[in-house]
């Protein structure tokens, strides 16, 4: 990523917006983060929005916000970053891990509907890489749906944005497509209940000082990551039509060439956060070392499964559990994707990248 460019593009802006902080020296919540949180909800078509301190404890609130605790379950996919679990595990809940769809590596909701048990307390789709997961096929599981859009800022699913009519958190770290200069995150939701508690929770459980109604956590949106969020707010749609641009790019030079390209679902308009290829044949890591010696940095979304990783050892999955998202990790490969990449950017990896797979 560079996150160098879009800085620069802002940066007249977000030096304003800063002094108007200093000036009004109100750091924590004020007018800048209301201000955000209305332009954040009409950004995705709901109601509420409320910034909190990052995606981790956006989930976590939700989940709490919606009466999730010990002694309930939440099915969530195996494949993706461990936020999503440990959010469930700090909830107090136990995850209940289902495997990916081998194609576009979102939950398998045929699988996320058979796991559904009467300890169920919610269903946790995770809108990886830039696309919507099947959010509607999960409605018969008749339990809350709270959808994990840490990755997906702008995606549309049938034209819908993710807590557009139920629940969804985001996190807004620094390379996401709407990213802040720091940690910071929000729960959207058209649920006013949903929408109050999580504010109450994420300050002390309180609504008036010194006067806690539920022991929360101190989880805010700072004003000065609010600043740096609007102006990038204004610029995300024309930022994720070039990610779009880029993505298409990519799948023209990568035709014929030995790698899997990405799959988008039907219904879905993709943002590409991330452009994920598969590296078959056991090549992934020789090839990643090829394209890093030439210069070129890619990341693994994600290299270890969360059924495999030692903080969730204590599920008691074992190797051969999940085979489409382990199958995945050994193959997967994110190239460089960021709305500022240049065409001659991206001949120069897949070029790098055909000589990589060549000698491997």
């Amino acid at each position: 990523m560079d996150l160098r460019s879009a800085h620069a593009e802002i940066a007249a802006e977000v030096a304003a917006g800063f002094d108007r902080v200093m000036s009004d020296a109100v750091y924590v919540g004020g007018a800048e983060v209301r201000a955000f949180e209305r332009e954040y909800a009409r950004f995705c078509g709901a109601p509420h929005c409320v910034g909190v301190g990052n995606g981790t404890d956006a989930l976590e609130l939700a989940l709490r916000a919606l009466g999730v605790g010990p002694g309930r379950e939440v099915i969530l996919p195996a494949n993706t970053f461990i936020a999503t679990a440990e959010a469930v595990a700090r909830s107090g809940a136990r995850p209940v891990l289902v495997d990916c769809d081998p194609a576009t590596h979102l939950i398998d909701t045929d699988a996320a509907l058979a796991a559904v048990t009467p300890a169920t307390a919610a269903v946790v789709p995770v809108h990886l890489y830039g696309q919507p997961a099947a959010v509607e096929r999960l409605v018969p599981a008749g339990v809350p749906i709270v959808e994990d859009a840490a990755q997906s800022h702008g995606a549309t699913r049938f034209g819908r944005q993710a807590g557009a009519s139920g629940v969804a958190t985001t996190s807004f770290y620094p390379g996401k497509n709407l990213g802040a200069y720091g940690d910071a995150g929000a729960v959207v939701t058209a649920d006013p209940e949903v929408a109050d508690r999580v504010r109450v929770m994420a300050s002390h459980g309180s609504r008036t000082p010194y006067v806690h109604e539920v022991a929360g956590c101190n989880s805010r949106l700072d004003a000065l990551q609010a600043v740096v969020l609007r102006t990038k707010l204004t610029r995300l749609r024309s930022w994720n039509l070039a990610r779009q641009a880029a993505a298409a790019r990519y799948d023209a030079l990568l035709d014929g060439l030995g790698v899997r390209r990405p799959t988008v679902a039907p219904g879905n308009t993709h943002v590409w956060h991330l452009y994920v290829v598969r590296v078959p044949g056991g090549r992934r890591d020789h090839v990643r070392r090829r394209l890093l010696s030439a210069g070129i940095a890619t990341g693994i979304h994600y290299p270890v499964p969360v059924h495999l990783t030692p903080a969730f050892a204590g599920l008691g999955h074992r190797r051969g559990a999940f085979p489409h998202a382990e199958a995945a990790a050994a193959e997967i490969l994110s190239l460089p994707m960021h709305p500022h990449l240049t065409a001659g950017q991206q001949e120069d990896v897949v070029k790098a990248l055909a000589a990589a797979l060549a000698d491997a």
